[in-house]
């Protein structure tokens, strides 16, 4: 502030405050008591305003300014009708001016707006101040900033809401503590709130995820405020089960954590019906192996893979050998069961990262992920034998099977014919038999 408006103000408050009659008192002793009073107000944490009885505007003080964003030449001479928001019900005013009216101290909280706009909260005690006959002749408002406070509450109001909702919900402490949880939480845990109250959510973890996993989520948390993903974790009568869940860094005044808040629900059921889905959408509904659309882009990524790595794999091809005899003979149904039945024996010769699709009809499609022709014939030699060996719905059945290797620069559809052209090889060799793409014809 410079001296002109330092003067200014020093003059406003003066009037403000000495009004037309003190004790009689030395005038440089008054006016150096008056001075120390204006210096205090001034300095206050508080911001202060003293109006006239129509509410116009004679002090405010250097806190009003920076609370407001107003100068005192914008303020001084206007009323608070300048800072309202438009947010406070008018029956909040008339109780004031009725109030103070009345001579009595009012007590409130305003919603007012700065000169940038920006809305806040002020918890007001305003004041009545009388000359020596009894009049009313000022209003003295002391103000403090709630903002904060009141963004607490409506945190709280909305934490309070959720926790009627069905989203399960517990609070940690910043220690991980858990200080809270809601019904929907022991509905979907079974845990009670004595029973996990001073706990940690290490109780709940499932084995299903591991240290990375937990390392990543907390980085997350701590570094955003905020985490939220799929989690597998085990309820207290030992099921494992899924869970969307999101978790929450709650902070303090001071930026510190206060308190986590984790909110979940079950996903089981939405899980199930994805898998569902997944199986419509990639497999053969009668063999349960991989349908053909699913082997396509399985091939298209194993080629992709070789690429990159410079490693390779097979293709093999089997079928039923005569297999339209065995369904005009013994019907459609029993083709069906032993194509089913086939699908099963061959599925269990598989390792976890071969794939087998039902191609078409009573063709199969097997790609053997990190095998070269010599893995493929040992495999397919063994699968042959183990057919030929079972009964199928009682019928004595052999397929017949042909092999191809992934060469540099192949595609889908080279790969294809090169393993089909040795099935082919395979067959009119008298089928019951392995053939090779690698093997003269």
């Amino acid at each position: 502030m410079d001296n002109s408006e330092h003067e200014t103000a020093h003059g406003n408050v003066e009037h403000a405050m000495l009004g037309s009659h003190w004790p009689e008192i030395d005038l440089d002793t008054l006016r150096a008591k008056f001075y120390q009073l204006y210096i205090a107000v001034e300095q206050s944490p508080a911001a202060t305003a003293i109006t006239d009885t129509e509410g116009h505007i004679e002090y405010v003080n250097q806190r009003f300014l920076e609370v407001t964003g107003y100068s005192r030449e914008e303020l001084i001479g206007k009323t608070p009708a300048m800072i309202q928001s438009g947010m406070t019900p008018d029956e909040v005013y008339r109780d004031l001016w009725q109030t103070l009216r009345s001579g009595k101290v009012w007590r409130g909280e305003l919603q007012n707006r700065k000169k940038s706009g920006e809305l806040y909260w002020e918890a007001e005690t305003i004041t009545p101040v009388r000359d020596d006959t009894g009049r009313i002749v000022r209003f003295v408002a002391v103000k403090e900033d709630i903002t904060e406070r009141k963004r607490q509450e409506e945190e709280l109001r909305l934490l309070a809401s959720v926790f009627q909702t069905g989203q399960a919900t517990l609070i940690t402490d910043p220690e991980m503590r858990i200080e809270r949880v809601n019904q929907a939480f022991t509905d979907i845990t079974g845990y009670l709130p004595e029973d996990v109250i001073g706990q940690t959510p290490r109780l709940f973890k499932s084995g299903r995820h591991d240290k990375r996993f937990y390392a990543r989520l907390w980085d997350t948390v701590l570094g955003t405020g905020h985490w939220q993903g799929e989690i597998w974790n085990r309820n207290k009568y030992g099921d494992i089960y899924p869970l969307w869940q999101s978790i929450t860094a709650v902070y303090d005044q001071a930026g510190k954590i206060r308190n986590f808040i984790a909110v979940f629900h079950n996903i089981a059921e939405r899980k199930r019906l994805e898998e569902e889905l997944e199986q419509q959408a990639t497999r053969d509904h009668l063999t349960g192996a991989y349908n053909r659309r699913a082997f396509d882009e399985a091939m298209r990524r194993a080629i992709g893979q070789a690429e990159r790595n410079n490693n390779t794999f097979t293709l093999l091809l089997f079928d039923i050998d005569c297999f339209k005899s065995v369904n005009d003979q013994h019907g459609h149904d029993t083709g069906d069961a032993i194509l089913k039945r086939l699908a099963s024996l061959a599925s269990q010769t598989l390792r976890s990262t071969d794939l087998m699709a039902r191609w078409g009809g009573e063709e199969f499609a097997i790609l053997l992920q990190d095998s070269s022709t010599q893995g493929a014939s040992v495999f397919a030699e063994r699968l042959r034998q183990q057919v030929a060996e079972t009964r199928l719905q009682g019928l004595a059945i052999t397929i017949s099977l042909g092999i191809a290797e992934y060469r540099h620069g192949d595609d889908p559809d080279t790969l294809l014919a090169r393993a089909d052209g040795a099935l082919y090889r395979a067959k009119r060799a008298g089928r019951n038999r392995v053939g090779s793409a690698d093997s003269p014809a």
